[in-house]
């Protein structure tokens, strides 16, 4: 496959998610990609993100975060939200992060670190937020039985705060499998972090 161009950012943002779109569109164009993930707190990127690819034939998964992840007893995402992404055609994960999980909670009540959050915090100085969540939620996705595992490739969506940002594609990786997880190509992602 030829090399593809990498659309790079000045900032991280919400206000690149159609420039990311483009990428995605341009990429799915050249063929091998049958699944996309991802990520959505409140619905509104995957909203745009099923929109943008109404006409190709793709497996989207969301991600979104685990309920009580902002406020416990709680769910980011709308009931209604939900129904509405499924009846267009999208499956939903909703899991702990598989990045921080119980260690964050383990790490604020006696402190510490952890092996988990240090390549969490590794892949976002080295690569942003959004590099970080497109690896996170593509193990949870492929820990979820949402997408094929293995030798494959899909493509993962995500973001700093709100919005599209980075998207890549990557062969997945259960979360027992952690390392056999690769970052393949880069489509888009911001210079600055």
């Amino acid at each position: 496959m030829s090399a593809s161009s990498i659309v790079y950012f000045d900032s991280a943002g919400a206000k690149n998610t159609d420039a990311v779109l483009d990428a995605v569109l341009e990429r799915l164009a050249k063929g091998g990609i049958r699944d996309i993930v991802v990520a959505s707190s409140s619905g509104a990127t995957a909203k745009k993100v099923l929109s943008s690819l109404a006409k190709a034939k793709v497996n989207v998964v969301v991600v979104t975060s685990h309920c009580g992840f902002e406020k416990e007893g709680e769910c980011e995402m709308s009931k209604e939200m939900e129904n509405e992404l499924i009846a267009s055609g999208a499956k939903l994960v909703r899991a702990s992060h598989v990045l921080s999980g119980i260690e964050r909670s383990v790490n604020r009540k006696i402190g510490g670190s952890s092996r988990v959050e240090a390549i969490a915090e590794a892949l976002r100085a080295l690569f942003g937020q959004g590099m970080k969540v497109c690896v996170e939620i593509t193990v949870m996705a492929a820990d979820n039985g949402a997408i094929p595992c293995g030798d494959v490739e899909v493509m993962a969506i995500a973001g700093t705060d709100a919005g599209a940002d980075t998207a890549c594609v990557v062969r997945p990786a259960h979360a027992n499998n952690f390392f056999k997880f690769q970052v393949r190509e880069i489509l888009a992602m911001p210079r600055v972090r």
